[in-house]
């Protein structure tokens, strides 16, 4: 047991993630105190406990379950005024732009850290814990980074990147150093009741995965149709709107050409999508504002990195190629797939988070 019992709040959504992280943190002599964000902005109940993701009725009743069984004090806090202009105003109005967003970035940073870590450390609390795939270091240099989780395929450092400094300070991720099937194994020995609950997937406030019927609801305006376009200009047809589409995209065009035809960009002040081959698709370089370091307090010209272009890239070799304030470019030493502007650009050195920022 450990002198001075340090207390730390953790962030109970009800899957077994954040269910083992609670118990393995009584079981290393913290005080634990489980709770749950309420971040859903239906009043409908029948609605929340359909739709509630991670954080509907149903995630309330097995956190509260699980803090029962392991014997710590539980609480739902309201952070659904935070939740909805941090996240929910943030994703429609980037989609509004022409820009494909990631709100769990958003989420993680403002709503979980920022709100949840201040109300925590407000009653007296040393450390906020969640069930992400991710474990903490301080370096040499005095800063705080993320390194990849043991469970390579779970791994959530990506979705992280955006922590600050004096966030990670305060934070513990206890199951960083475990792989999926070993967390389930535990939660069985331990006797949660939630150890086989299935992984929620989807995005936690759109869970039918239709973003453009979620804007044209949240915004009370339906998307207007613009043209499809080639990069010269030349119109190929009619879309539905530019909340429909993603770059990249193929599949849901709802035209049809001889070949494959996929988005390469998105232009809101015309309302034009461009589509293009293949090859179009891919490209050697990307600019990146609204820079988080994390590992360094900056990036250098010419510096070697690893660099992930969304949640479920592996990463590839890149070389910063130019850097100014609050943003940098950077050159890959083979062309990518699909760089799509709203997505965050995330920089590593081995398994090291270097740090980050939003494509442009």
């Amino acid at each position: 047991m450990m002198k001075n019992k340090k207390t730390v709040v953790v962030g109970m959504s009800g899957g077994v993630d954040s269910s083992v992280a609670a118990y393995l943190l009584k079981q290393q002599g913290y005080d634990v105190i489980g709770v749950t964000m309420q971040i859903w902005q239906e009043e409908d109940a029948c609605t929340v406990e359909e739709q509630g993701g991670c954080c509907g009725l149903s995630a309330v009743e097995d956190a509260r379950r699980v803090a029962g069984q392991i014997g710590i004090p539980y609480y739902v806090m309201n952070f659904r005024r935070e939740f909805q202009e941090n996240v929910i105003d943030y994703f429609v109005r980037e989609y509004r732009q022409g820009r494909t967003p990631n709100p769990c970035i958003a989420c993680n940073r403002y709503v979980k850290w920022e709100s949840l870590l201040q109300k925590s450390l407000a009653i007296g609390a040393d450390f906020i814990a969640t069930g992400h795939y991710a474990k903490i270091v301080r370096l040499e240099n005095g800063r705080y980074t993320l390194i990849r989780s043991d469970a390579k395929g779970k791994d959530q450092t990506y979705a992280l990147y955006n922590l600050t400094q004096n966030q990670l300070a305060h934070t513990l991720f206890p199951v960083g150093e475990f792989e999926k099937p070993r967390i389930r194994e535990i939660a069985e020995e331990a006797g949660l009741q939630v150890a086989h609950k299935p992984d929620s997937q989807e995005i936690c406030f759109v869970p039918d995965n239709d973003y453009a019927g979620f804007i044209e609801r949240e915004t009370g305006k339906v998307e207007r149709p613009g043209n499809f376009v080639t990069a010269s200009g030349e119109i190929l047809g009619e879309h539905k709107g530019i909340g429909h589409y993603t770059i990249g995209q193929r599949k849901g065009l709802g035209i049809a050409f001889g070949e494959p035809m996929f988005v390469i960009e998105i232009r809101p002040e015309t309302n034009e999508v461009v589509l293009g081959k293949g090859e179009e698709v891919f490209t050697d370089y990307l600019s990146a504002d609204m820079v988080n370091y994390m590992a360094v307090d900056h990036f250098e010209k010419g510096q070697e990195v690893t660099a992930r272009i969304r949640y479920n890239h592996e990463g590839a070799q890149a070389v910063i190629d130019e850097v100014g304030e609050d943003r940098f470019s950077l050159r890959f030493k083979e062309p990518v797939r699909a760089v799509t502007p709203g997505q965050a650009v995330v920089l590593y050195d081995g398994d090291y988070v270097l740090g980050g920022g939003t494509i442009c």
